[in-house]
This record gives C-alpha cells, sequence and structure tokens, in this order.
C-alpha cells in the first residue's frame, strides 16, 4: 500500500490572501515502511515573502528568486503522488493551498478521501494534549533536534515516523510478529502430532527368583527402607 507524507511550506496562512507555496516536501511509504524515495520542491512564489513567514520556515526572497513556478513543477508533483493517499498533519491547511494552485494551472482537485490527517488521529487519541508536530515528537522518542526551522522535507521525514507511532509503531508491529511466530508453532505442532494407539496395562510381576533374590539383599542391608514400607 503506497502513502506519501506530505507537507508544504507558505508565504503566509490563506491562498485567498494571496499566499502561495515555497516548498513542498514528500516522502514514499510502502506499507507504512519508507522506501527511501522523497521529493523536494522550492517554488518561487511570484510574491514576496513576509519577515513573519521567513522566522518560521527560513525562506528568503533572495533564496526563491530563481526557483521555478508552480506550474513548471506541478506534474513532477502529481507524478509522485501518483493515486497513493496523502498523509499530511493539519491536512486542511495544505490542502486549501495545493488545490488552490492547482486550480490555476487547470488541474483537477485532489479529493479529501485520499487524505490522511495526522492531527485528527492524535487528537483521537491523545485528547487534550498537545498535537503539533513538535510535541508528538517529544511523546513517542523522535529526535527532532535539526529542526530549527519548519521544513516541509523534514517535516515530512519526521510526520513519517509520528504516523507509525500513531498507528501503534514498534509495538503494534512486534504484536504482528508475535502472532505469526504463534501461528507457525501451532502449524509445527499440528504438523507433528501423532495418532497414539490404546494400551492395556500390562503387569510386572517379580518372578520367584527375583523375590528370593531381594530378600536375601535384604538381610545383608541395616534397617533397610522396604522393610519398613512393608
Amino acid at each position: 500500500m503506497k502513502e506519501i507524507v506530505l507537507d508544504t511550506e507558505t508565504t503566509g496562512m490563506d491562498p485567498n490572501d494571496g499566499h502561495r507555496i515555497i516548498e513542498i516536501g514528500c516522502v514514499e511509504l510502502d506499507n507504512h515502511i519508507p522506501t527511501g524515495r522523497h521529493l523536494q520542491l522550492y517554488i518561487n512564489p511570484e510574491r514576496d515573502i513576509p519577515a513573519d513567514a521567513t522566522a518560521v520556515h527560513g525562506i528568503t526572497n533572495e533564496f526563491v528568486a530563481d526557483k521555478p513556478v508552480f506550474s513548471q513543477v506541478y506534474s513532477e508533483f502529481m507524478d509522485f503522488i501518483g493515486e497513493a493517499s496523502l498523509v499530511i498533519h493539519n491536512a486542511e491547511f495544505d490542502m486549501k493551498f495545493i488545490n488552490w494552485e492547482l486550480k490555476q494551472v487547470g488541474h483537477a482537485a485532489v479529493p479529501w478521501s485520499r487524505i490522511v490527517d495526522t492531527l485528527g488521529m492524535a487528537r483521537k487519541k491523545f485528547p487534550g494534549s498537545p498535537a503539533n508536530l513538535d510535541a508528538l515528537c517529544r511523546r513517542f522518542g523522535i529526535d527532532n533536534t535539526q529542526r530549527t526551522y519548519h521544513g516541509a522535507l523534514l517535516d515530512s521525514e519526521l510526520l513519517a515516523e509520528v504516523y507509525l507511532e500513531l498507528l501503534g509503531g514498534r509495538q503494534h508491529g512486534l504484536g504482528l510478529a508475535a502472532e505469526r511466530v504463534q501461528s507457525s508453532a501451532n502449524e509445527a505442532q499440528a504438523a507433528t502430532r501423532v495418532e497414539r494407539v490404546f494400551r492395556e496395562p500390562r503387569s510386572y510381576e517379580p518372578s520367584a527368583e527375583e523375590q528370593a533374590a531381594h530378600e536375601a539383599l535384604l538381610e545383608k542391608l541395616k534397617d533397610p527402607l522396604w522393610t519398613k514400607s512393608a
């Protein structure tokens, strides 16, 4: 099962106010395991990046000045995500930007049915607790010390680990492994089971000669146990 963990960085909070995407980061999962394939796109937003936005993600106007615009890279982005489900933290924010940008280039929107929102998963699993990415990394013991700024690719890599933990993490995997081991043991036991044939109990009474030899032995022993039990 292919999934794409995705994050974006933008110039602001709302595309309807003229803000645009400036970075897209994607990490591919196959059956919840990173495949090593990833995509990172820096995009010229064709507008200025406010200082308060740069303070969050560290991306400056100078850095994106020579980067391609969205219309030049969206096909690469769409080819990478294909028809996979998209795993996003606070998906409502990222998807409103992605679908706004896609609309500008005449491409169909990505339907919500393809979205897995890890923010909703975290709030359901830990009601009342902080559910931002940093808080979840702390909860699950995931190293996020490199996250001095928000970055789309780095955040996608961290989110992939958080997503695994929200699904059950290592304990979930170990549980499945234990089930497989137990199943194999049961199969092996069934395969080696032998049908036993009932036999009547047999008598093993000593002969007269054996009895006489035993009594002769007892006479040589001091205070033998057999005479006491008798």
